[in-house]
């Protein structure tokens, strides 16, 4: 018996295609490493221009398997959705993350905006048992550790 029903539905398909082999990832041990990371992966060009969103994805071993550039704004700001932080970290089976931002204008103090971002996508990996390790705000030649200063509890 065939059903006369028929449902169109789309078939969702995701994919991780490591490049580089675990033995040669970069590992992540302080702040100044993950900063490090971040600044080698930022556009000299942009740094100052606007505000970007990106995470570091690491393995258990807090090897770094991939950055993800996850929004751009303005130079006031930029908007980042919890969803697509914890989607890019669950694709790549990261065991954690480092959440990182530039300031364009070289102010490196966090806002309450940045705090209330970064207790929200905590509390958010902790329901994933997905560890949020540290906040780097950048600017060109210096980072802020939300970790390294006591903001928050990791």
């Amino acid at each position: 018996m065939t059903s006369k029903f028929k449902t169109n539905i789309s078939e969702i398909s995701l994919h991780y295609k490591g490049k580089v082999r675990a033995s040669d990832r970069p590992k992540v041990s302080s702040s100044s490493s993950a900063y490090q990371l971040f600044r080698e992966n930022w556009n000299d060009l942009t740094i100052n221009l606007f505000e970007k969103f990106k995470i570091l994805l690491l393995d258990r071993n807090n090897q770094c398997m991939g950055i993800v550039t996850l929004s751009q704004g303005g130079v006031l700001g930029t908007l980042v959705d919890p969803k697509l932080v914890f989607v890019s970290a669950l694709k790549a089976r990261a065991c954690a993350i480092i959440l990182g931002h530039n300031h364009p204008s070289g102010n490196l103090q966090a806002s309450k905006s940045d705090i209330a971002l970064t207790e929200k996508l905590d509390l958010g990996g902790k329901y994933l048992d997905l560890k949020v390790l540290d906040h780097i705000i950048l600017t060109n030649d210096d980072y802020f550790s939300f970790a390294d200063n006591g903001l928050k509890p990791f």
